[in-house]
């Protein structure tokens, strides 16, 4: 099973701000700035957006995705995965989003002003590269 490795884990409890790609319907790449999440007991990178938002639609038309991130301490060091989509829910997703404002915002809970329901994107990992090149 591929899995991101125990010494990157750290990259989902700093600040990291990862990029997400999924691809539109005519075929070309979209990709955005999220929030990032890993459930090391599943085994899924999960991120949080609003239900229709592009990115969703994309994947429920398409399951692949790849997310890169760079530690934003040091940015010679990143994570990269490719994976599937397991999962596209409305559940705990409100709880999510509070849970990642208070790390990337510092707030307990996430504004809500846009319009739609939050859903949680759960991801598993298929391929993962982890670099760390401050090293070299």
């Amino acid at each position: 099973m591929t899995t991101v490795p125990d010494d990157f884990r750290d990259l989902f409890e700093k600040q990291t701000f990862a990029h997400v790609a999924t691809l539109l319907p005519d075929g070309t790449p979209h990709s955005v700035p999220v929030w990032i999440d890993y459930d090391p007991e599943e085994n899924l990178v999960v991120f949080n957006t609003v239900r229709g938002s592009r990115k969703e639609q994309n994947l429920e038309e398409n399951c692949h995705v790849a997310i890169s991130m760079t530690d934003p301490d040091d940015p010679y060091r990143f994570l990269a995965v490719r994976g599937e989509v397991v999962e596209i829910t409305e559940e705990g997703a409100v709880e999510h989003v509070d849970k990642l404002a208070q790390r990337y915002m510092g707030v307990e809970e996430y504004s809500r002003d846009e319009d739609g329901a939050r859903v949680v994107v759960k991801i598993r990992p298929n391929s993962v590269t982890a670099r760390d090149e401050s090293d070299d």
